[in-house]
């Protein structure tokens, strides 16, 4: 497999399983507003997005992830925020996302990062366990709070 960093060329192989990782999540699948939010990610260069691929097929997309810059003020350093990630299903137990996540660590340490930050919900043991193996803590120090300002799509 390789690892290749998304551009706008990839929005069609890309929003199919972007729709797919809304709707595991609860989201409805909205694939025009999807597109629409990736390539308004990539042109304004809000996000970084991974693909991963088979070695020898540019049309079949095994896995993703999205990361978004944010800044830790205590340290006066850069934090990215792993946001989404999501294997095809008939890809899954073969390392897609431990290859997407160690591309991203990668990223981080050379842009100076601090740390990498994840969420995921409290019953998805499977992310969690590929997290912690990588070397992702749960943060025991902050509590993390969310405020609702407006329902979503």
């Amino acid at each position: 497999m390789r690892i290749i960093q998304a551009t706008l060329e990839h929005l069609d192989l890309l929003t199919p399983l972007f729709v797919k990782y809304r709707e595991f999540y609860g989201s409805l699948p909205f694939p025009d507003s999807s597109r629409a939010f990736l390539e308004k990610r990539l042109r304004r260069k809000e996000s970084v997005i991974y693909l991963a691929l088979p070695d020898d097929d540019d049309s079949k997309l095994l896995g993703f992830c999205q990361l978004y810059p944010s800044f830790s003020s205590l340290s006066l350093k850069r934090v990215w925020i792993l946001n989404d990630i999501y294997v095809a299903e008939d890809a899954r137990r073969q390392l897609v996302a431990d290859n997407l996540i160690r591309t991203a660590k990668k990223m981080a340490k050379e842009t100076n990062a601090v740390r990498m930050r994840v969420s995921t919900s409290s019953n998805n043991e499977v992310a969690q366990k590929t997290y912690e193996s990588i070397g992702f803590k749960e943060d025991t120090e902050f509590k993390n709070y969310v405020l609702p300002i407006s329902e979503g799509l």
